[in-house]
């Protein structure tokens, strides 16, 4: 993986992240349309990534993340769901995340849902975000283990459900995303990509945790911190963007992307197209 690869998949992990279109469905694209889809720094590069785009919701809210411990608390209420379900059915979720053509038709499916999100919610104007109202938008981000289904889209329309109006839910999306993302994330680098056990975790195996670390090479870790900045700095681009978009014109647009990737993800299946990350 080239310097240049690497800076075009953070910006598709970047722009794409916390807007309702699924982050997986474009790396899937973007690798496989560079030719290093089946490189093995390919897949620690996508997980790894995603911390640069964690931090630039933790720098734009960093005022957010200082309030009470009322703030965490719902935090961990919606967290628990996902973390739970995540740990006991991590191997059927992996599978599932190598299906391209559960990702294409879950974008279609997700499409058709935010062209109706609207209309169905429009009159959810609740600015504060309950306990109940936590843990039940937990509840509807394990949608998104459904590749494809997008975590920022199920948790935000899992608020508008219970009638929060569209900008706090996005932004509790965004809050949410910090433990899910930092919590799937360690798990998969340290798990599946560097092949350590959950016991050699808990026994603190030194020797066993910093061999596994050779698998990555220097070269490899520069181009890991040029992903994670330019995912941060995009990232924080697009969460400025999509609040000021979505407040304005509402989800239908991002429904009509998502159905036009999806149709596009079929067509280079059909193709015969290599497709996998």
């Amino acid at each position: 993986m080239s310097v240049w690869q690497a800076i075009i998949l953070a910006i598709v992990e970047g722009l794409t992240e916390f807007l309702p279109i699924s982050s997986t469905g474009h790396m899937i694209i973007a690798s496989s349309l560079m030719g290093i889809n089946e490189l093995p720094i390919t897949k620690i590069f996508t997980v790894n990534i995603q911390f640069g785009a964690i931090l630039s919701v933790v720098v734009l809210y960093w005022r957010r993340f200082l309030q009470s411990t009322d703030f965490y608390f719902k935090l961990l209420i919606a967290f628990v769901p996902a973390a739970l379900l995540g740990f006991l059915f991590n191997d059927i979720i992996d599978s599932m995340l190598e299906s391209v053509l559960i990702t294409a038709i879950m974008l279609l499916v997700g499409g058709v849902v935010l062209l109706f999100v609207d209309k169905w919610f429009r009159h959810a104007n609740s600015e504060k975000v309950t306990y109940k109202n936590a843990f039940l938008i937990g509840l509807a981000q394990c949608l998104a283990m459904i590749p494809g289904v997008s975590r920022s889209a199920a948790s935000i329309v899992g608020g508008l459900a219970q009638g929060v109006d569209r900008k706090t839910a996005a932004e509790f999306s965004f809050f949410l995303a910090v433990p899910t993302m930092l919590a799937a994330g360690t798990y998969k680098l340290l798990t599946d990509l560097l092949g350590l056990e959950i016991s050699d975790l808990l026994s603190f195996d030194l020797v066993k945790i910093q061999n596994s670390f050779k698998v990555i090479t220097s070269d490899d870790l520069q181009l890991l911190l040029v992903g994670n900045f330019v995912a941060f700095i995009v990232a924080m681009i697009a969460i400025r963007f999509f609040i000021s978009f979505l407040t304005k014109y509402g989800f239908k647009l991002f429904g009509y992307y998502r159905i036009a990737l999806g149709i596009a993800l079929l067509a280079l299946l059909a193709m015969g197209v290599d497709l996998r990350v």
